[in-house]
């Protein structure tokens, strides 16, 4: 659910936010009742509700701070969400730098100090008033904790990214560090999946010892992906568009009607079509834009008055890296792309087309011969 927009970022709540919102509150409000008897129970809960929207406006406070030094780095930030473990950046590539790596990822841990710092005095400036202390008290405390969590060597947490940041530095090797990094990752995981069980089994933590396990299979399944997403990135690299793509490209004219375009569909099976005029792409046609117009309307109304219109559409160049690519398609949540050439002279006249399928069966190639030799 998007709930806003700071400084060009869309601000997303994930459903599973409520559950642990709903979860913090609660806990907030116990422990209001057992530190202080005297208030009453709208008090408690009152103020237990507020701390905990100002806990997670903390959250949203530091992966901010990643994301406006990302953006300081003119690296693009595709939202920020709010979900049940806390906060993620989609920040839509890694730093190209070792330097920039680390202030992206040491920025986080640092925002969430300054909070603590920032709390910690407004308890101890209004020592009278007993709900503000202990707003800020939970608070000052909470920051504090997150910060010195996030600066943990498991990797994708800040400290992991950080001390990627340091390997990467020394070896002047990505892929390295990255393997590194989430080695030490892995490593903190099943510490803290172990140390969890214990609390939970061993010191009757419960809840408590439960959560600290579960947050290790997550920082687990994390590493984990990091190490894919390496792999990913060294099989596709050297690779461009143009090397995957698929010169049958389904087309249509422009000037046919929809009743002709129906036929095309259910004669072909295909559901989705590029738009011509000559070779040069026009739009793009597919079955839901065909069933938005009445059914009477379709031996009248020609496909380009229905298309979705060339300027809407993603299209890639020949040269365009397969990896970017392959991220554009992913964000975009689409499984195929035109290839063109001369869109920038208004010409986008079209060679081919890459899909999901088929940058997926060259990495299934590629991970099945290796690294070849060229050649001599």
């Amino acid at each position: 659910m998007r709930i806003g927009q700071v400084f060009g970022i869309p601000i997303y709540i994930h459903p599973t936010w409520i559950i642990i919102f709903v979860l913090i509150t609660i806990t907030i409000a116990g422990q209001f009742a057992q530190q202080h008897p005297q208030w009453n129970a709208e008090q408690q809960w009152i103020l237990a509700f507020v701390t905990s929207l100002l806990f997670f406006a903390s959250v949203l406070f530091h992966e901010l701070s990643h994301s406006l030094v990302a953006k300081f780095y003119r690296i693009r930030v595709a939202s920020i969400t709010l979900f049940v473990f806390g906060g993620v950046s989609r920040i839509a590539k890694d730093a190209p730098t070792p330097a920039q790596e680390f202030n992206i990822a040491f920025a986080g841990p640092l925002s969430s100090g300054l909070l603590a710092l920032a709390f910690y005095g407004i308890e101890h400036l209004l020592p009278k008033d007993q709900m503000v202390g202990a707003l800020a008290d939970w608070l000052w405390k909470t920051n504090a904790m997150l910060a010195v969590f996030n600066l943990l060597p498991g990797f994708p947490l800040d400290g992991g990214r950080v001390f990627r940041a340091f390997v990467w530095g020394v070896t002047k090797d990505f892929a390295r560090s990255t393997r590194i990094a989430a080695t030490t990752g892995k490593l903190v995981a099943y510490a803290m999946i172990i140390l969890g069980v214990w609390l939970a089994l061993v010191k009757g933590a419960g809840i408590g010892g439960v959560w600290f396990a579960v947050i290790g299979f997550f920082l687990l399944t994390a590493a984990q992906e990091s190490v894919t997403q390496l792999a990913v990135r060294e099989t596709l690299s050297g690779l461009h568009a143009v090397d995957v793509m698929s010169h049958e490209v389904p087309t249509v004219a422009r000037d046919i009607s929809l009743e002709e375009y129906g036929r095309e569909v259910a004669r072909t099976g295909r559901r989705c079509h590029l738009v011509v005029s000559g070779d040069r792409l026009v739009g793009m046609m597919n079955v839901h834009r065909l069933n938005s117009v009445p059914r009477e309307e379709w031996a009248h109304t020609s496909v380009q008055a229905a298309m979705i219109p060339r300027e809407k559409i993603l299209w890639a160049k020949p040269e365009e890296p397969l990896l970017a690519l392959l991220e554009r398609l992913l964000a975009a949540d689409v499984n195929q792309m035109p290839v063109v050439t001369g869109a920038d002279n208004d010409g986008a006249h079209i060679i081919g087309m890459v899909t999901r399928d088929s940058i997926l069966r060259v990495m299934q190639a590629r991970s099945e011969v290796g690294t070849l030799t060229p050649a001599r």
